[in-house]
């Protein structure tokens, strides 16, 4: 997670929270967490001695019982105190009420398994229409089967995705298009809780800027990563060895997503790897992959330096018709824009697109691209915080708390720094980000998880007059949630495009549904969908300012009208 060159730290970190705004409408969030309901507190400890109490906090949006709402998922953590003796409840759900209210149903819903939670993602693995729950964690994961109403059996062990040793990031998707979706699982380091490293003992990678800091990862062992195949039977085969994403180099695994960015209609999977370089997986049709992340320039900086890389995102920011890539990293790397030049491969555009200064001094987490104003193009956000509270001792280092990063998109490959739109939300040290449009109204949102703290959510308040439209998809050939499908719409010259995924961001699970920002556009002339199965479908027609349902080979079911302008 270290770098190796430097800038001044009062500098750059200033251009954060003196960011200035584009003319037009100003993006507006308000933080709504504590007034809905939102109010169980990641657990972690102060001081963060040891680094399995550092990673913890995936976020989750899910509709748990289908009633067209999204619920929350946001992942609880421990400390090595209270592990020992069992552990805390790996993650809190909670359900969206009427009047804009959540409800804490983690007890009643049969979430109640012990343990270190880690990160979240989302699927329907058995296809029986009710979206399940995958928590990762140190020493142990859980699947949780959705039995309906909100109600969910733990099925760990029979299905045999317990995974076990330091699981981080998650991801559902369906690499050999056979209509049951798999399951990647990334894993960091190898910690024995048994035998704890002695902090502040000035042993080797225990400190930074002088001062002791938790150990590693520089210096500890890393673990393989794993692929669960699902049999189709509510069982997984764990392949990863055979498959060829197995990490063989123990390199230390964190953010997990799929995404096709050849254009094959095959999922492939990108790794985002701490201190370390990162995978990108093309998937050869046949169960295997080849990792092309270094031939492709997906996997280190431009000179060539591995870095701490933690969330990821996909993202065709350019309407090019193809999947870039952007990766948060430590401290004094910026955060990686890698853009998808087709057959070229990836060019690291951090900087030409006005990235790089803003995002080099914090510590990046969560991530996505997101349309925040619906015009249409995809901005970006980034929620950042330290590993070391103890940074808050060191003279003009980047402290622990830090802002969170908002940046819009200026349609010429360039974005425009408005984290000052943000500066009245107090800092935080974030990990988790999922983004979705929570109350369903046509806006995304965004939820955060801080570490020792409540979690947050931003409701998209922003004051535009833009178009917009969600995509809800039910696979029948293909995965019931229809994940890795990819729908593109296309309004006027407005092309845009943009798949279903089961896992992204940090540890996160983002809304299942595809939001589209249409600017003016009152209507969509073609939706092309290219379902999981290899099946292709067009709609012609269609209105804006609606949420569709719709199901593989039967065209638009339900439609939800989303409120006025």
């Amino acid at each position: 997670m270290r770098t190796f060159f430097s800038l001044s730290p009062l500098v750059a970190f200033a251009s954060v929270a003196l960011a200035q705004t584009a003319p037009g409408p100003q993006p507006r969030f308000a933080d709504v967490a504590r007034e809905v309901g939102l109010t169980v507190s990641h657990i972690s400890s102060p001081e963060k001695r040891y680094i399995v109490e550092s990673m913890s906090g995936g976020a989750g949006f899910i509709d748990c019982d289908n009633d067209g709402k999204l619920d929350i998922l946001t992942v609880n953590g421990s400390t090595v105190d209270r592990y020992k003796p069992g552990g805390d409840p790996m993650i809190t759900l909670y359900h969206q009420d009427d009047g804009f209210k959540f409800a804490d149903i983690t007890k009643s819903a049969g979430l109640t398994r012990k343990g270190w939670g880690m990160g979240v993602a989302v699927a329907d693995y058995d296809n029986d229409g009710f979206p399940d729950i995958y928590v990762t964690g140190y020493n142990g994961n859980a699947l949780y089967h959705n039995l309906g109403n909100c109600k969910f059996e733990d099925a760990t062990e029979k299905a045999g995705v317990a995974a076990g040793g330091f699981s981080t990031g998650a991801a559902w998707g369906d690499y050999d298009r056979d209509g049951d979706v798999d399951l990647f699982v990334s894993r960091y380091v190898h910690f024995d809780i048994d035998h704890l490293p002695n902090f502040g003992k000035n042993e080797k990678n225990c400190s930074f800027k002088g001062i002791p800091v938790q150990c590693g990862p520089w210096g500890m062992l890393g673990e393989t990563d794993q692929l669960y195949h699902n049999r189709g039977d509510g069982t997984f085969e764990e392949v990863a060895k055979k498959a060829g994403v197995d990490d063989p180099n123990k390199y230390h695994g964190l953010g997990v997503i799929w995404g096709d960015y050849d254009n094959d209609g095959w999922p492939d999977l990108y790794v985002a790897n701490d201190s370390g370089p990162n995978y990108l997986y093309r998937n050869k049709h046949d169960g295997t992959f080849e990792d092309v992340g270094l031939l492709s320039g997906a996997a280190v900086s431009p000179d060539g330096m591995e870095q701490g890389s933690m969330g990821v995102d996909w993202g065709d920011y350019l309407h090019e018709g193809r999947l870039s890539m952007f990766v948060t990293n430590f401290t004094e790397q910026p955060d990686a824009l890698y853009h998808n030049l087709g057959t070229p491969g990836f060019s690291d555009v951090s900087y030409a697109a006005k990235l790089g200064r803003a995002t080099y001094l914090p510590v990046g987490w969560g991530t996505g691209f997101f349309d925040m104003d619906n015009d249409g193009w995809l901005d970006l956000f980034v929620a950042n915080g330290h590993v070391y509270p103890q940074m808050d001792q060191v003279r003009g280092a980047p402290p622990y708390r830090q802002p969170m990063l908002l940046f819009r998109n200026q349609r010429d490959g360039t974005f425009e720094d408005l984290s000052g739109v943000l500066l009245g939300i107090p800092d935080a040290s974030r990990r988790g980000a999922a983004f979705g449009d929570v109350n369903n109204d046509g806006k995304a949102d965004i939820l955060l998880v801080n570490t020792g703290e409540p979690p947050t959510l931003l409701l998209n308040q922003t004051p535009d007059k833009n178009h917009r439209v969600l995509f809800k998809l039910a696979g029948t050939k293909s995965n019931r949630m229809a994940i890795g499908a990819r729908v593109t719409v296309k309004a006027g010259k407005l092309v845009e495009c943009n798949e279903v995924r089961g896992g992204g961001s940090y540890l996160s699970q983002s809304d299942p549904r595809l939001h589209f920002g249409l600017g003016a556009a009152t209507r969509i002339d073609e939706v092309e969908i290219r379902w999981p199965s290899g099946k292709i479908e067009t709609l012609q027609g269609v209105p804006a300012d609606f949420i569709y349902e719709v199901i593989e080979g039967q065209g638009i079911q339900h439609k939800t009208v989303l409120p006025p302008l």
